[in-house]
């Protein structure tokens, strides 16, 4: 057996895609043959032996669609240890963008991970992570089943370390700042050792902070191995910045030592060892926050990671046997037993319980399972025992499309995003630039001063830190979209998170959207004579029979109710017009209006009452007993209980709203007036609701397009941001930008205010980012005090820089407390 997935054009419909499966699977050889509408493609499993794959495109094709050649591009995601800082990124992204037949190189700093889009053809895997490697970085193993326990503990590990790191740093950092500055503290005579006096032990008073800062260089080596590494590679970044500064410092200390051994006793007053070695314990210890807080932005995706269980317990020849998660196959038998959670997805064969699937929908309510439901990984059996069918498994379950579509979410980049990075790739550079600039003027400027030249030159590498701008965006597309996802809000990518705050136009599909989607009785209304009742089990015992929708509601209506649904005599189907069954000796007739004039039937004064129905948008059934009208039975789809909420959220918040339906003008108006709609569009086909769109994006509008995924394919793709709303399905999720787990209006709104509250932090944070540094390296390089200011000491450049990487990556985390409104 061979399978293939191939690309199909001229789809407009759900018939088209069940047309073409039809055709496929009456071939010789077939096995399966699955389409999907929304995503456009064909999968075949087919005997190879007995059918070419040529054959199966010719079929295709001859009833007049299109099989395109699939695209031979591969995409990985590849985790990358060993980064810094935003120029890290850069620099990866710039290497391997060029390498020949790589399409697309984007390296998420936040995530510290690259995605690659490239031919295997001209390319192989390999030759892409040997050029991540060279260029100095780490490139771990990709596309691995237990990949992200293992990121996990290789990030714990990294943070474990950093601390590690920062604590020795600080042990002899701190001394080392002590015996520095306690004897130079004006108006306060601090505690101090005799033998280490600067004055009457000067090469003593040296060599000691030598041999307290060599443990901290040593602890801080990798800014040394990486830095100098990118210097002679032409790719400056953050590690190269603090290289070069601590260097320049510890350098310059040591020759001064050489001097006071020679006898020149005042060079003791130009010692940096403790600069030096402040500057790395503070980053060390900047680092280390700033891994912490890295690690609190992806929660959302640890917490859908650790949903589903380890183990299932599967029914072998009768016999009950536990198995771990991974050795689960299709069409296994699975047992599930209150308080334990589905292994994988699948259908209910034999139980009845409720299950918890707020981990899917986000919805605390559990729902009720029975025979022919379907059940999904991770979600909770809350009460009674059950028995299913193991149909999806592994990466293709809901939970871990979902972990996917996040997780791809979280890697992608907004496009306000462009900006930063584009000056992220300049700034170490430039920075260089200015603080040797900036050192050279002052040397000059003072008459030949080298220590405060080269203290202005230490200031400015280390005060300019492109780590707050590579964090800024990132970080808070990881927060929203983690966020929206515990709210069962999935949000593809962070270009769709920051188009969604622009929209000004809301079109929702009627069917399934704003309405339930299933018809139910709505109004049971009787002539004198006849109870509610009795009228409704009638018509439902003469129902049972038809397979109309219309007729299948009024059954489960009265089945709801709990009436019991009688035996019928005889039963005739009148097309066009109604039904007509005896039942406990009772002719009963149940259809329209010109069922009962052709039965000469009196409407006794009903048709008013039919008219006022049928306003209202619902479908007003006749029924007669015994040649006399017992009453009117009303079936509609019935409204959700949040549209009309949602609507009043959305044009609170300034949003025109459109209802976009095939129904006739007369039922979409009632469903419009019910529930507040400004703009009704009825009598759209399908394959024109895209054109709807289209029109009112051509108006100057910014439109979202609120749909089942399905029918609503190509009106999705047109509108600027698709919402799906549903149960998470395939076609859903790869029909839209956002998809809402659950069937809740209320969800649309929530949406764009969580678009919104992403935005602004995004920019809070890059006007943080910009803001430090235009201020920070002027004053660093001596500005204030040209004008007779203070000079920036080289330590505080470098908790001001540590400070500003933890400020973003703090203010980014404050969404993380986003509620949604008037859920």
């Amino acid at each position: 057996m061979e399978s293939q997935m191939l690309d199909i054009r001229g789809m407009t419909c759900a018939a088209c895609a069940q047309r073409i499966e039809r055709v496929v699977r009456k071939l010789p050889g077939i096995e399966q043959a699955n389409v999907n509408l929304a995503s456009e493609k064909l999968f075949v499993e087919y005997d190879s032996s007995v059918l070419k794959l040529d054959q199966i495109k010719e079929k295709v094709e001859k009833i007049g669609y299109q099989v395109v050649e699939r695209s031979e591009n591969t995409t990985v995601t590849i985790p990358i240890g060993g980064m810094t800082c935003a120029a890290c990124a850069q620099r990866i992204g710039k290497v391997v963008g060029k390498l020949e037949g790589v399409e697309e190189a984007a390296v998420n700093f936040a995530t510290e991970k690259a995605t690659v889009t490239y031919d295997p053809q001209k390319v192989r895997l390999s030759v892409i992570k040997g050029a991540i490697e060279k260029a100095g970085y780490k490139a771990l193993e990709v596309d691995k089943a237990d990949a992200s326990d293992e990121d996990r503990e290789r990030k714990q590990r990294e943070i474990k370390t950093l601390w590690i790191k920062f604590i020795i740093s600080a042990v002899f950092s701190l001394p080392l700042l002590y015996i520095a500055m306690a004897p130079m503290v004006p108006f306060v005579t601090l505690p101090f050792p005799e033998a280490l006096d600067h004055m009457q032990y000067p090469l003593v008073f040296a060599v000691t902070q030598l041999l307290l800062v060599a443990p901290v260089v040593v602890v801080g080596y990798r800014f040394y191995t990486v830095g100098f590494k990118a210097l002679i590679q032409r790719s400056p970044n953050m590690d190269s910045l603090i290289a070069i500064g601590t260097t320049a410092a510890v350098l310059y200390s040591v020759y001064n030592l050489y001097q006071i051994a020679d006898g020149h006793f005042m060079a003791v007053e130009a010692l940096y060892f403790e600069s030096a070695g402040v500057i790395i314990t503070l980053i060390l210890l900047g680092k280390s926050l700033e891994a912490v807080s890295k690690g609190r932005t992806s929660e959302a995706i640890k917490k859908l990671m650790g949903l589903a269980p380890k183990t299932a317990l599967i029914l072998e020849n009768g016999v009950e046997k536990e198995i771990p998660i991974d050795e689960v196959e299709i069409g296994d038998i699975i047992v599930v037993k209150p308080g334990d959670k589905i292994p994988v997805d699948g259908t209910v064969l034999t139980g009845h319980t409720a299950i918890d699937e707020s981990m899917l929908t986000g919805e605390s309510m559990p729902v009720d399972k029975k025979e022919g439901d379907k059940v999904y990984a991770a979600s909770l059996n809350t009460t009674g025992a059950i028995q299913f069918r193991a149909e999806k498994i592994g990466s293709d379950t809901a939970l871990a499309q979902i972990i996917k579509l996040v997780e791809d979410a979280q890697g992608s980049k907004a496009p306000i995003a462009q900006m930063a990075d584009i000056v992220s790739g300049y700034f170490v550079p430039v920075v260089c630039v200015i603080a040797l600039v900036a050192g050279v003027a002052w040397y000059f400027g003072t008459g030949g001063d080298l220590k405060f030249a080269l203290t202005i030159f230490i200031s400015v590498l280390v005060i300019a830190c492109p780590c707050a701008l590579g964090l800024a965006t990132p970080t808070a597309i990881m927060v929203g979209t983690g966020k929206g996802a515990e709210n069962g809000i999935l949000i593809k990518g962070g270009e769709a998170l920051e188009s969604t705050h622009k929209i000004n136009t809301i079109v929702f599909d009627k069917t399934g959207t704003i309405t339930e989607g299933k018809p139910r009785v709505t109004d049971v209304l009787t002539t004198e004579g006849f109870l509610r009742e009795r009228l409704l089990q009638l018509t439902a015992s003469a129902e049972k029979g038809s397979e109309h929708p219309l007729g299948q509601a009024i059954v489960h209506g009265a089945e709801d109710e709990g009436l019991a649904i009688l035996a019928t005599e005889t039963f005739e189907s009148l097309t066009g017009r109604g039904i007509e069954a005896k039942i406990d000796g009772q002719v009963v007739l149940a259809g329209n209006r010109k069922l009962m004039v052709e039965r000469e039937i009196s409407l006794e004064g009903m048709e008013e009452t039919s008219d006022h129905l049928a306003e209202e948008g619902k479908t007003p059934m006749y029924v007669a007993v015994d040649g006399r009208l017992a009453g009117i039975v009303a079936v509609a789809d019935v409204v959700k209980e949040s549209s009309r909420r949602a609507i009043e959220r959305l044009h609170k918040m300034g949003i025109e709203v459109a209802m976009i339906t095939g129904d006739n003008k007369k039922t979409a108006a009632a469903i419009a007036k019910q529930v507040g709609i400004d703009r009704v569009l009825a009598e759209v086909l399908p394959q024109d609701k895209s054109n709807e769109v289209k029109k009112l994006q051509t108006g100057g509008r910014k439109v979202a397009m609120v749909g089942d995924g399905i029918n609503d394919a190509p009106a999705l793709a047109q509108a600027d941001i698709g919402i799906a709303i549903g149960s998470g399905t395939d076609v859903a999720m790869e029909s839209a930008d956002i998809v809402l787990m659950r069937s809740d209006l209320m969800d649309v709104p929530t949406a764009i205010d969580l678009s919104k509250h992403t935005i602004r932090n995004i920019k809070q944070n890059l006007f943080w980012a910009f803001g430090y540094n235009t201020v920070g390296i002027p004053i660093a390089a001596g500005l204030l005090h040209l004008f007779g200011g203070p000079l920036l000491n080289p330590m505080f450049a470098a908790a001001a820089m540590s400070l500003s990487s933890v400020s973003v990556l703090t203010n980014a985390l404050r969404l993380k407390r986003f509620k949604p409104s008037m859920k």
